[in-house]
C-alpha cells in the first residue's frame, strides 16, 4: 500500500505537559481548543494512547528512537547542559525519513542534550555533535526546557542571534559571581516568581534552574517563544513544499514557566496555564492553515500528542492551582506528570491524513514507542533488529482501519508498569508516594499494584491480593520485555 501512493509529508506536533483532559475534543468543556478539535474531526482520536514515560526526556527519547528509555540509566530528566543522549550512531526516526528522501527538521523544545559531554559545551561556538548528526537536516531548538538555562535558541548547533558582546557561560554546579539569582534578588522577578525551586538564573524577569551568564540579544523572551517556534516551522514547510518532509514541531506552551503572549493572557479565565493551552491551540491552527494554504493537507500525515501528562503547580506562582476551577487536566484518570498512575502517561493522540485515516474515535491500545516502526511500515522500509529495537508497526491501527492495537504497553515513572488495556500492573518500590511540591500522587508503593482499567479507570481499588494470577501473568510479560535486549 505504502509504495503505491506519493510519499506523504509527516508533521508531528509534540505538546509539552498537555493533559488528556486539557482538550475540548476529549470532553473538556472548561477551555476551548477549536484547532485541535478541527484536527481531531478530520482524523482519528485515540482514547488509550500512551507516552513511554511520565516525564519529558525519557518520553521523547523513546518516541524518536523506538528504544525504551528505561533500558538505559542516562535518560532521566536532563539538565540544560546535558550531553547528547541520542548518540550519532543510534538510529532515529529522522534517519528513517532522511534515508527515504525526506527533508527533516526539528523545531522547539529538545531536552535530549547537545555536545559530547554534560557541562562541557562551549555555547559561543558550534556545538558538536548536534541534531544534524542524528538525521535532522535543520534544527531550531531550545536546548532543554524554558525553566532551564541556557535561555537561547540553538540553530543547527549554533546559538541563534549570537551576541559576541555577551559571551555565554552555563553552570549547573555553582553561581557566577556578581550575577543576580532568583533566590538572592527576588525584586528582579517582574514576570514570574517561583513557588518551589526555580530560583537561580534570572532571564526576562523569571528565575530558572541552573546558572547562566551573558547571552545578550540571543536571550529569548518567554512571551514570544510560541511565535518563534511557529514561524520557523512554517518557514520550513514553505521551503520544502515541493518535496516530502518530516517536521518534528515540539511546542513549549504548557510547560513552566508559563508566560504566554499578551494576546492570550486573561482569555481562558484559568490563569497562565489555561492561557497557554489557548496559545498551543493557536499554534496548531497556524500549522494547519499553512498546510491548507499550500495545498499540502491531503498528502500530509499529522500526529498530535504530548510527551507526558499534566501538572498544575510545577514551580511557579502563576495561580494555576487557584484558578483551576472545574477544569481537570488529567481527565477521568488518576495521577499526573511524574506519576505511575494513568494520567502520567495516557496522553492526547490524534492522527489525521485526509482520505487515508478514518474519521472517528479509536480505543486501540497505542504507545509512542511505535512511531518509528509504524512510519517504517508506511514507507515500506526495512529496519534491522537494533534499529527497530522495541518499536513495532501498527499502521492499520494508527490509520483507524483496525481497533486492534498493542497487546500490551510498558510505561515508566517511578516504577515500571505494564497494561493490556484491561489490567494494569505497577511494580513495587520504596520511593515516595506523594510529592508535596507538585501535589502529585506518584503511584509508588512497596507492594504490587493491580488495577482493572475497564471497571476502575480511576485506579482506586488495588486488586493485587484478589487476582494473584493476573499479577503473575503481567509480571512475566514485563520480565520477558526486560530480558529481550
Amino acid at each position: 500500500m505504502a509504495q503505491q501512493v506519493k510519499k506523504p509529508n509527516v508533521v508531528v506536533i509534540m505538546a509539552d505537559d498537555l493533559g488528556y483532559g486539557d482538550l475540548s475534543c476529549n470532553g473538556n468543556n472548561t477551555v476551548s481548543t477549536p484547532n485541535v478539535d478541527r484536527l481531531a474531526n478530520s482524523g482519528m482520536r485515540f482514547t488509550d494512547a500512551h507516552a513511554v514515560a511520565a516525564t519529558s526526556t525519557p518520553s521523547r527519547y523513546s518516541f524518536l528512537t523506538g528504544h525504551y528509555s528505561w533500558r538505559r540509566k542516562d535518560t532521566g530528566v536532563a539538565p540544560g547542559d546535558a550531553g547528547m543522549i541520542i548518540r550519532p550512531e543510534q538510529y532515529t526516526v529522522a534517519d528513517l525519513f532522511e534515508d527515504n528522501g525526506y527533508a527533516t527538521c526539528a523545531i522547539g523544545k529538545w531536552h535530549l542534550g547537545l555536545g559530547n559531554k554534560t557541562g562541557e559545551q562551549n555555547w559561543n561556538e558550534k556545538i558538536s555533535p548536534n541534531l544534524s548528526d542524528i538525521g535532522f537536516g535543520y534544527s531550531y531548538i531550545m536546548a532543554a526546557t524554558a525553566d532551564r538555562v541556557p535561555c537561547v535558541y540553538v540553530e543547527n548547533g549554533k546559538v541563534a542571534n549570537y551576541d559576541a558582546s555577551a559571551p555565554i557561560e552555563v553552570s549547573y554546579r555553582k553561581p557566577f559571581p556578581g550575577v543576580p539569582t532568583g533566590k538572592d534578588n527576588p525584586e528582579l522577578l517582574y514576570n514570574l516568581k517561583p513557588s518551589h525551586g526555580h530560583d537561580q538564573a534570572i532571564v526576562n524577569g523569571i528565575s530558572r534552574i541552573g546558572y547562566m551568564k551573558g547571552g545578550g540579544k540571543a536571550l529569548w523572551k518567554d512571551e514570544h517563544i510560541a511565535d518563534s517556534i511557529v514561524a520557523h516551522a512554517i518557514e520550513f514547510i514553505k521551503s520544502h513544499k515541493d518535496e516530502p518532509f518530516f517536521l518534528y514541531c515540539a511546542t513549549n506552551d504548557i510547560h513552566v514557566p508559563r508566560f504566554p503572549n499578551e494576546r492570550f493572557r486573561g482569555k481562558s479565565g484559568m490563569g497562565y496555564r489555561g492561557d497557554a493551552i489557548l496559545q498551543f491551540d493557536w499554534s496548531v491552527g497556524k500549522l494547519l492553515d499553512t498546510l491548507d494554504e499550500l495545498g499540502l493537507t491531503e498528502n500530509t500525515l499529522v500526529v498530535l500528542t504530548s510527551d507526558n501528562g499534566p501538572v498544575v503547580d510545577d514551580g511557579y506562582k502563576d495561580r494555576a492551582v487557584e484558578l483551576l476551577g472545574d477544569h481537570r487536566p488529567w481527565g477521568p484518570y488518576r495521577g499526573s506528570k511524574y506519576s505511575n498512575f494513568e494520567a502520567g502517561t495516557r496522553v492526547p493522540f490524534i492522527v489525521s491524513w485526509p482520505g487515508k485515516v478514518g474519521k472517528g474515535v479509536s480505543s486501540a491500545l497505542i504507545s509512542q514507542i511505535d512511531f518509528l516502526g509504524t512510519m517504517a511500515e508506511m514507507l515500506g522500509a526495512t529496519l534491522n533488529a537494533e534499529q527497530r529495537k522495541d518499536s513495532n508497526g501498527y499502521l492499520d491501527s494508527w490509520l483507524g482501519k483496525s481497533e486492534k492495537g498493542r497487546d500490551y504497553i510498558i510505561e515508566s515513572a517511578g516504577a515500571l508498569s505494564v497494561s493490556d488495556g484491561e489490567w494494569k500492573y505497577i511494580t513495587p518500590n520504596n520511593k515516595q508516594a506523594y510529592n508535596a511540591y507538585t501535589n502529585v500522587e506518584t503511584g509508588n508503593c512497596p507492594s504490587d499494584q493491580l488495577y482493572n482499567l475497564k471497571q476502575d479507570i480511576a485506579e482506586k481499588n488495588n486488586l493485587a491480593g484478589q487476582y494473584p494470577d493476573e499479577v503473575q501473568r503481567l509480571k512475566k510479560v514485563l520480565q520477558n520485555e526486560i530480558e529481550k535486549h
